[in-house]
């Protein structure tokens, strides 16, 4: 059996606070879970050594790798993921404008 993750440790805490939703706010979040179910298959080229290492990574998280490439993609193009060169250029221009 598989350690939960940090989120699914923070639902399992917090299951006694949770209260059913109804009416018009029931309405809207099944329509927000219909709407992100919407799925396409599409075929990918990707190379073997990334496709085995993305499992790795999906397996030490204990998700599908199908699950994990389609949380990469929504990231990128919502530009919650950003580039490793550019975050530390950020930092170095915070860390410029702190020297008196």
């Amino acid at each position: 059996m598989k350690a939960l993750t940090n989120e699914e440790r923070a639902i399992e805490t917090s299951i006694d606070s949770m209260v059913p939703l109804s009416g018009d706010k029931r309405k809207r979040v099944e329509s927000i879970i219909a709407h992100a179910k919407k799925n396409r298959a599409i075929s990918l080229r990707i190379a073997e050594h990334d496709l085995e290492r993305l499992k790795e990574k999906a397996e030490n998280d204990g998700i599908p790798y199908q699950t994990l490439i389609s949380m990469v993609l929504h990231k990128y193009i919502t530009h919650q993921l950003v580039e490793k060169s550019e975050v530390l250029k950020s930092i170095q221009l915070l860390q410029d404008q702190e020297v008196p």
